[in-house]
């Protein structure tokens, strides 16, 4: 491929992408999803004016590492603490759930393949993907509604937080499997080194962090050097550990997340997620999506797939919330605020295909769902927390300071 072909592709697709998001901002839907509309509208499924290549199969790559790493930053580690064991116990059912869920519907739909093997690999992933929680859209959807900082919503928050850290391990693992050379003690053990190793250089790297931070607030060395210890610790998950990249990037992120500059950092990060590789990345799936293999039986796996994942995400984390002694209400709150999809959907998609877990046939199934679930999401809730007062106002008036 040549650099002017180059060009004209990356062209098309930040004028697409760009254009794409607009429009479904502008019909209250994430803009992610039209980015996505977009690649397909302008790729080999549609028009046919930008074809996958290997370059734009690596920007895409940098685009997941760097949208892993932001996740990371923007995680708020007191707010884990503050909802505590609920979160956790909502969470890991919100894991758990859907992972069975999606599971069983492959498995019907393709039949019952032995432990283990390359068909229950691939059914075990059906069920990765239906586990993500899109935290961005859960946020927006709570902030509008007035209902972010109340006690059912920091819940939904953190557990979607700490859903997601649970999601990319089980990732991790089952990636791992797919290696022929793997066994069940190898992978578990490699993932368990990982996550020690990043614990001893995460402590020693914060402290430095923290140091630059004090001598050099608002620099901009500082998320230059953020970038160099995203990129080397998603190198060294891949390359020593045979963990998933992202997997790397997103505990770089956790590490600079306490920092007093982290929403800097995160600020300067956007920059070039947001203008350049963001929009290759979410572009590049609808590049890679294909309707020409939409058969009947396809078309019912993915209505299927929509409804179990919205479904599981809602009994698995609503059951949990009602065992930890909330009211009805409360619990299906919880549960429909936990059943968004979003960027972590598709990174996780992303993986399983460059894994061979995948068909790209599937990314019909995950975009439905993250539009569906998008769209269904902010309109269930606000009908839930219809007529109740708004904790997010109240909590302001009572800052604000009282005249004398």
């Amino acid at each position: 491929m040549d650099i002017v072909s180059v060009f004209r592709d990356l062209a098309i697709i930040f004028f697409a992408a760009k254009s794409g998001g607009l429009l479904a901002r502008k019909l209250k839907a994430p803009q992610v999803v039209g980015e996505i509309v977009a690649g397909l509208l302008i790729g080999p499924s549609m028009m046919g004016w930008v074809n996958q290549s290997d370059f734009l199969s690596q920007m895409a790559e940098i685009g997941v590492v760097m949208l892993m790493f932001m996740a990371g930053l923007e995680t708020n580690l007191r707010d884990l603490k503050k909802t505590g064991l609920a979160a956790l116990l909502i969470a890991c059912a919100g894991v758990f759930v859907p992972l069975v869920g999606g599971y069983l519907l492959y498995s019907c739909f393709y039949g019952f393949a032995p432990a283990w093997s390359e068909g229950f690999l691939e059914a075990v992933f059906i069920g990765v993907i239906m586990t993500a929680t899109s935290v961005s859209i859960t946020v927006e959807a709570l902030r509008e509604l007035g209902h972010l900082k109340g006690k059912v919503g920091t819940t939904i928050v953190s557990a979607a937080i700490i859903d997601d850290v649970i999601g990319i391990i089980v990732l991790t693992i089952v990636i791992g499997f797919k290696d022929p050379s793997s066994s069940t003690g190898k992978v578990l053990i490699s993932t368990v080194l990982f996550f020690l190793f990043c614990g001893i250089i995460g402590f020693l790297c914060y402290k430095l962090f923290k140091l630059l931070d004090r001598k050099y607030p608002h620099q901009r060395r500082i998320p230059i050097y953020s970038l160099v210890l995203c990129f080397g610790l998603a190198y060294i998950a891949e390359e020593y550990f045979g963990i998933a990249d992202i997997t790397g990037a997103y505990m770089a992120g956790i590490i600079l997340c306490s920092l007093r500059d982290s929403n800097y950092i995160a600020e300067k990060m956007d920059i070039s997620s947001y203008m350049i590789f963001g929009p290759v990345f979410f572009a590049s799936i609808g590049l890679k999506t294909t309707l020409v293999g939409l058969s009947p039986s396809l078309l019912a796996f993915t209505i299927l797939f929509v409804l179990v994942a919205l479904v599981c995400k809602i009994i698995g984390c609503g059951l949990m919330a009602k065992l930890c002694r909330m009211n009805n209400k409360d619990c299906l709150k919880v549960g429909v605020g936990m059943m968004t999809r979003g960027e972590v959907a598709l990174i996780v998609s992303q993986k399983g295909l460059t894994a061979g877990m995948m068909s790209s046939v599937y990314f019909t199934s995950v975009i439905l769902l993250i539009i569906v679930s998008s769209i269904a999401t902010p309109i269930i809730l606000k009908l839930l927390y219809r007529g109740e007062n708004k904790p997010d106002q109240e909590i302001q008036s009572t800052a604000q300071p009282q005249g004398v």
